[in-house]
């Protein structure tokens, strides 16, 4: 397969993974009476927990491209189904971090655990070689679409 070919398949593949992730999210948020923007956010705050960089709510409504007020309800929300949590900034004392609760992170391992067995067994056929260049690919992917998006912002 030429270049040109192998990056037009990644392309593609992406989108297929990128297409299947939105369809398992919208079935996770039905599960659990959440809005599409409810499990966006729930996925930022995750996301930028597990960077270890966590969001404040002033970030999580920009990141949604939401108004203040809109934030403030949907994270209010969250707060009181026990998806996620407020906690003192660790450098910023007018400030706090979003973080999941234990709730929301017992909810989520139910729903997605599965998921990360057969993801795993999934990936037991190939070398640790070849999962480290995935990563190196992905990882790349995933700054060029942040690039783009900021860049567009």
């Amino acid at each position: 397969m030429m270049r040109v070919d192998l990056e037009s398949a990644l392309t593609s593949d992406v989108q297929a993974l990128s297409a299947a992730s939105d369809q398992l999210s919208r079935v996770f948020a039905t599960q659990h009476s959440l809005s599409a923007n409810d499990f966006q956010a729930l996925l930022r705050v995750l996301v930028a927990e597990r960077d270890g960089q966590p969001l404040t709510v002033g970030r999580l409504g920009r990141s949604l491209r939401i108004s203040s007020a809109a934030t403030t309800y949907l994270v209010d929300r969250l707060i009181k189904s026990g998806h996620i949590r407020r906690e003192p900034h660790p450098t910023d004392q007018r400030s706090t971090v979003l973080l999941y609760d234990d709730h929301g992170m017992q909810v989520a391992q139910e729903f997605f655990g599965p998921l990360a067995a057969l993801t795993h067994s999934a990936l037991a056929t190939f070398s640790d070689e070849d999962l480290a260049i995935a990563h190196e690919v992905f990882t790349v992917l995933i700054g060029t679409v942040r690039g783009h998006e900021s860049r567009l912002s």
